[in-house]
């Protein structure tokens, strides 16, 4: 490089190293004209169009933040109303499950009630079954004791008796037996 600096101050071109940087005048103007030519081009005709552009781009943007918002407000409040019926819902289902459970009680309740009154029912046949069974028996056990008793005085007295007579003996006997 050295070299090029001494070669080109041997020609006379410059007057020092920054000479090198520096173009000639004429050069110098013609870029600064072509440069506002080409700005002026730019500022009256690209800029104004990409400006627009950049605006039109913002617009979208700003438009798809909107949608995006009201999108976001709109789930939200979807979820607020799904939320809500959820709870509802679920309300509902401890209300149907509460009055289940209420009919499944009294239903028990009725059950059992009803099975008390058979077997009371049950137990009053029987019984009275039973006393009827204890009656009957023991009118037979009064014919019966009646029979032996009359044949008894027969075989003793050693006479037939009549029917009063009859009758007699045997409730005679049966209030003694009772007696005992």
């Amino acid at each position: 490089m050295l070299n090029l600096f001494v070669l080109a101050a041997e020609e006379g071109h410059a007057e020092g190293p920054a000479a090198l940087l520096l173009p000639a005048k004429e050069e110098l103007i013609a870029g600064i004209v072509a440069f506002a030519i080409v700005f002026l081009f730019v500022w009256k005709f690209v800029w104004p169009s990409l400006n627009k552009t950049l605006e039109a781009r913002q617009a979208a943007i700003t438009g798809q933040m909107q949608q995006a918002e009201a999108a976001k407000v709109e789930a939200e409040k979807l979820l607020a109303d799904y939320q809500a019926q959820l709870a509802e819902a679920k309300a509902e289902a401890n209300r149907i499950l509460d009055e289940a459970r209420s009919q499944a009680e009294q239903m028990k309740a009725d059950i059992l009630a009803k099975a008390q009154a058979e077997a009371e029912e049950i137990r009053a046949k029987a019984r009275e079954e039973a006393q009827n069974e204890l009656s009957r028996a023991l009118a037979d056990a009064r014919g019966q004791v009646g029979q032996i008793s009359v044949e008894l005085a027969e075989k003793i007295v050693g006479k037939t008796l009549d029917a009063s007579a009859h009758q007699e003996l045997i409730d005679q006997f049966l209030a003694d037996l009772e007696r005992l």
